[in-house]
């Protein structure tokens, strides 16, 4: 399918205004000077009930962190656990006696989590004028090294609490550090910017299917396609016609990364990976880098997606170093026991091989070494 529709989003991305912390508004908020009184006056009141919620999240954010901060301080490292304990639990009926609801046993236990969770008062306060505390709640129970990606995530993305849930529910931690042994040093593909397997289940695609039907499911679900596949991504182009001497050559699907700088050619299959592919993504590449890189652009790289990855060859073929990815995309998902199996089963063997590749180059280069006299 030649030709297609573009939307040329390869702008700078706007920068996030924050509030400084503890501040308050000295002045009414910006409002426009043309229009009718009433949506003039709706505007203003919109502007600061925000600027509002946002204090008052961040205020209730950072009070509960002083409490458990307090309580684990206090009560807990200088106690018996049996005796910490019955202190909380008087603790919590003191305070719900005094202030209500939201002071139960549950929630003051939560908030020392988060204390212990988020050591760093400055992080915490920078922290939480982008997140809620429903935010909080939904990184408490995940591992140290996997918070601070998803925290990321949350913030960089601007993710809802239902949307930062079904990232934690999904793995996307696992999946973002699968691709990232494919350039364990990112020199070439910058880490943390792909997953291994994509979550193609929104598309609805049924057993049976071609390039050309997937494509198609892409381009109508873009923007849960673009959720998925990263942060910042912008279309460009489908069908992207690159024409080389006699020949016209087609590229499925062609994005912007506004963080990466770059473009990103990607290039579909609905068969396993076959190293034939690396030859066609390469030429694209070139191509793009050649053609369509703009000024001040980082180098064009390249994420073939494929039903099935061939680690073994896809880490042979040393794609990494000619910028280019290789990825499994599942268009239908197991139940959730058996997805996260699966999911920690692949995320294990790629550590096992990047360990194994990092004690062959640590081994090799004991070898090379010359020998002192």
């Amino acid at each position: 399918m030649a030709g297609g529709f573009t939307v040329a989003s390869r702008q700078a991305p706007l920068r996030e205004e924050v509030m400084p912390e503890n501040s308050a508004p000295r002045r009414a908020p910006f409002t426009p000077s043309d229009g009718p009184l009433i949506e003039r006056v709706s505007q203003l009141i919109e502007q600061t009930r925000t600027t509002v919620a946002i204090q008052a999240n961040a205020a209730l954010t950072l009070l509960n962190w002083h409490i458990g901060r307090m309580i684990d301080v206090e009560v807990l490292k200088e106690s018996r656990a049996d005796y910490g304990r019955q202190i909380v639990a008087t603790l919590s009926q003191q305070l719900t006696q005094r202030f209500g609801r939201g002071f139960d046993r549950t929630n003051l236990t939560r908030m020392v989590r988060f204390a212990q969770a988020f050591p760093d008062l400055d992080i915490v306060a920078s922290l939480a004028r982008r997140l809620s505390w429903s935010h909080f709640l939904a990184l408490l129970p995940v591992r140290p090294e996997a918070r601070d990606f998803y925290t990321k995530q949350a913030t960089t993305m601007q993710l809802s609490v239902r949307a930062l849930r079904e990232l934690i529910g999904r793995q996307g931690y696992e999946r973002n550090e699968i691709a990232n042994t494919q350039d364990p040093d990112g020199a070439v593909v910058p880490l943390d910017s792909f997953r291994d397997p994509y979550f193609l289940d929104f598309l609805g695609l049924n057993d049976a299917y071609t390039e050309s039907d997937l494509e198609d499911a892409i381009i109508r679900d873009l923007e849960p396609f673009l959720l998925e596949v990263g942060d910042g991504w912008a279309f460009v182009a489908r069908q992207k016609r690159m024409p080389v001497g006699d020949d016209d050559f087609f590229l499925d699907l062609l994005f912007f990364s506004r963080p990466l700088r770059r473009l990103i050619a990607v290039e579909l299959k609905i068969s396993k990976f076959k190293p034939s592919f690396k030859g066609q993504m390469d030429l694209y590449l070139k191509w793009l880098d050649k053609y369509e890189r703009r000024e001040g652009e980082n180098t064009p790289i390249g994420l073939i997606l494929c039903t099935e990855a061939s680690r073994e060859q896809i880490e042979l073929l040393e794609l990494n170093k000619d910028g280019i990815v290789v990825a499994e995309y599942w268009t239908t998902l197991p139940p959730k026991a058996e997805l996260e199996a699966r999911i920690t089963a692949i995320y294990r063997d790629a550590q096992e091989r990047l360990a194994r590749r990092q004690l062959d180059a640590s081994e090799g280069g004991q070898r090379s070494a010359p020998e002192e006299a």
